[in-house]
């Protein structure tokens, strides 16, 4: 258990305060989670990868690797049946016997910080490209990344008042499932420069109340697309006895958000810029 403990606590400070392991003549890599994919092929280390959890879909062509599991489901076997010689995986990856496994088979496990801010998405991309071997290449990714979050806080800086926006993960019976705080979902609409409605309520996702959904006044609801029960469905959701009653159903306020916006990954800058467009011009994507 003390062992698990020290190993779990150095996933989280690892990306924050100690430098992160470097492994440049690895060439058989595993990433797990779509972030730390997307930032190896944006690093240019493509080619040293062998194979990627479920999670990595972006870009396409990383759909062609071998797929070694769910990044919270990961079997040891799966992973070592592919010989890796580096795993960079997100720190919520697990479960943690498994990882404890790929240890003691003495595979190098690197771990980047499962966050939603934009801090942790530049400190993840510097971690990964140290552990790749790319630092410079890294930090010139990160830098374009806070420059660019940077300049939407700016515009952001410029709102008279901020948009009180509602996240629906999923819509069952007329009952809505809704981000809280502690969610890929509430650090997005952070960074549009909106205000979660449900933020200090609960952490997750949770089913909330009629009451609770009139009482939060949302001028916008949000939902996800192409996630099969997530598609968001404007006229269904808005047309909802409780949603009906609050500002975003009177004034027609949808916005879809791909779901790879929830990844904090190198993307999150783009998305968080595009998602404020949306909510402030309330257009439908």
């Amino acid at each position: 258990m003390i062992r698990r403990l020290f190993i779990a606590l150095c996933a989280v400070l690892l990306p924050f305060g100690a430098a992160a392991e470097s492994y440049p003549a690895a060439r058989r890599i595993v990433s797990v989670g779509g972030a730390v994919t997307e930032t190896v092929y944006l690093l240019g280390q493509q080619h040293r990868l062998i194979a990627r959890d479920t999670t990595s879909v972006f870009p396409p062509e990383a759909q062609a690797l071998p797929d070694v599991g769910y990044m919270r489901r990961l079997s040891a076997e799966g992973v070592l049946s592919v010989d890796p010689d580096l795993i960079i995986a997100r720190d919520t990856s697990g479960p943690v016997e498994v990882i404890d496994l790929l240890r003691e088979a003495s595979i190098p496990v690197v771990f980047t910080h499962d966050s939603f801010s934009a801090e942790a998405v530049v400190d993840n991309i510097r971690v990964v490209g140290r552990a790749l071997g790319t630092p410079e290449r890294a930090e010139e990714l990160a830098r374009g990344i806070e420059a660019d979050l940077a300049a939407l806080q700016r515009d952001i800086g410029q709102l008279s008042e901020r948009k009180r926006v509602m996240f629906v993960l999923s819509a069952e019976n007329g009952k809505l499932n809704v981000a809280g705080d502690d969610t890929g979902a509430d650090g997005m609409i952070r960074l549009a420069g909106a205000v979660n409605v449900m933020a200090g309520q609960y952490s997750g996702y949770k089913t909330v109340t009629d009451e609770a959904i009139i009482k939060s006044a949302p001028e916008v609801v949000i939902m996800m697309t192409g996630r099969g029960e997530h598609d968001g469905r404007k006229d269904e959701i808005l047309s909802l006895p409780a949603v009906a009653l609050t500002p975003a159903a009177q004034d027609g306020g949808f916005v879809l958000l791909d779901g790879s916006a929830l990844g904090f990954g190198p993307r999150t800058a783009e998305a968080a810029r595009d998602l404020h467009a949306r909510i402030y011009g309330q257009s439908e994507h």
